[in-house]
């Protein structure tokens, strides 16, 4: 017995884990427990009651400090003045359209006295719509570089217009720069933290009634330099702003989800995001489908319907690399199916990427493109692509590849309908 088993060990490779134990600072092979500890959160009959961030977050926090679990949120409309803030090791879990988070309508006033970085609280010219507990943004213009600078902080006691904050500014927030306050803040929120997983939830961010917060701070879902986060059978829905928003985030899935309707980006792997997974997701009516910020690199998009957003299906660029983009349906993009940037030169161009088997239908207006290939791009692969315009030829084109590009690969693609199916711009 003892031979047979040293003949089944490869010299080369680990012992494979088959009776995994709880083990204390392990996480790397778990049991597969039959039942993990879950808390009930709903307006009614469940452990937690009630229909408001502080319920969630009350759940949320009780399962994090046992060391993980699930919240299970029933159906129910929940109405939200602050973020959900995730904690590691917590599952998240809805009922679909049944259950829904929604962000309750956003108010803005100017900071009636300056604040310091190191001050922790703020005075108000018009507290009307502020409450304690509220999430709140505040916005500035920075003095030295002219930019915006940005806080996302809590109230958290009050005197009059005075509002004391969870923490302290770390900014300074003057007159001089027209600082303002406003009750913005994402729907599920989560920064460092890791093995999360949200499910079957419908996020809205009621766009009509609440101003806009870009990605970089925002989104029915924001994450900030987490780990192994997994997104399933979410909707996100009309926020002012991205729909799902990840920044500096590895290994995340974000599979079989609805983002629509957002005035910013429908899914938005941020800068440096390694190894993003985004399978299987329905992607329309935002400003663009995906779009791939700044140093990410070795993802897969995959098998997602993309269509009818207000500029591109999907854009790649600043140092995006080594990504897979295939077997998508790319439809109705306002000005081409699939962009790559030209970014500020060859160091910053988004090489080594490949677009294989996506169909590429009626993109952009009279002089749309299918795939544009922009800027210093090398190592480019395109192949086995349907890139199809059904409306007339106008002067529009399939493909269209600049003059400082190198290295651009077509391989066995059916391009129809254009004018002019590939241009190899500045070439002969």
């Amino acid at each position: 017995m003892a031979a047979a088993a040293a003949v089944s060990l490869r010299a080369d490779e680990p012992p494979e884990v088959a009776h995994p134990r709880a083990t204390s600072g392990d996480d790397a092979a778990e049991p597969a427990w039959n039942e993990r500890l879950t808390i009930t959160v709903g307006p009614r009959d469940a452990d937690l009651v009630g229909g408001n961030d502080r319920v969630l977050q009350a759940a949320v926090d009780y399962v994090a400090g046992l060391g993980g679990g699930t919240v299970r949120v029933l159906p129910g409309t929940y109405r939200l003045r602050n973020a959900v803030y995730l904690r590691s090791r917590v599952w998240l879990v809805g009922s679909g359209d049944d259950t829904v988070l929604i962000k309750c309508p956003s108010v803005t006033t100017k900071l009636a006295a300056d604040s310091d970085w190191y001050d922790q609280e703020i005075t108000l010219t018009d507290a009307g719509g502020f409450r304690l507990g509220d999430g709140v943004c505040l916005r500035t213009k920075n003095p030295h570089n002219g930019g915006t600078d940005v806080a996302k902080r809590t109230l958290v006691a009050r005197d009059g217009n005075r509002f004391k904050l969870d923490r302290a500014l770390r900014q300074n927030f003057w007159l001089m720069g027209e600082s303002t306050v406003s009750t913005l803040f994402p729907i599920l929120s989560g920064e460092e933290i890791e093995q999360v997983v949200i499910e079957n939830l419908t996020l809205d961010g009621d766009k009509e009634h609440n101003d806009n917060l870009d990605g970089n701070y925002a989104g029915c879902i924001f994450l900030q330099d987490c780990r192994r986060i997994a997104i399933r059978g979410v909707t996100a829905r009309n926020y002012d702003g991205d729909g799902i928003s990840w920044q500096i985030c590895h290994d995340v899935l974000v599979e079989n989800c609805h983002s629509h309707d957002n005035t910013g980006l429908g899914l938005h792997p941020g800068s440096g995001s390694q190894r993003p997974v985004i399978r299987g997701n329905h992607l329309h009516d935002n400003d663009i489908g995906i779009f791939f910020c700044w140093g990410v690199k070795h993802g897969l998009a995959e098998r997602n319907t993309i269509h009818d957003n207000r500029k591109y299906g999907v854009s790649i660029g600043h140092r995006d690399t080594n990504n897979l983009i295939c077997d998508n349906e790319i439809a109705r993009s306002g000005s081409a199916g699939v962009l790559f940037r030209p970014e500020r030169g060859k160091d910053f161009a988004p090489h080594r990427n490949r677009l294989q088997r996506n169909r590429i239908v009626d993109s952009g207006p009279d002089d749309g493109v299918g795939i544009d290939v922009q800027g210093q791009t090398e190592q480019i692969t395109i192949a086995d692509n349907e890139i199809r315009e059904t409306r007339q030829p106008m002067r529009r084109v399939g493909v269209r590849i600049g003059a400082e590009t190198k290295d651009v690969t077509l391989v066995e693609n059916q391009i129809e309908g254009f004018a002019t199916a590939v241009a190899r711009l500045g070439r002969p």
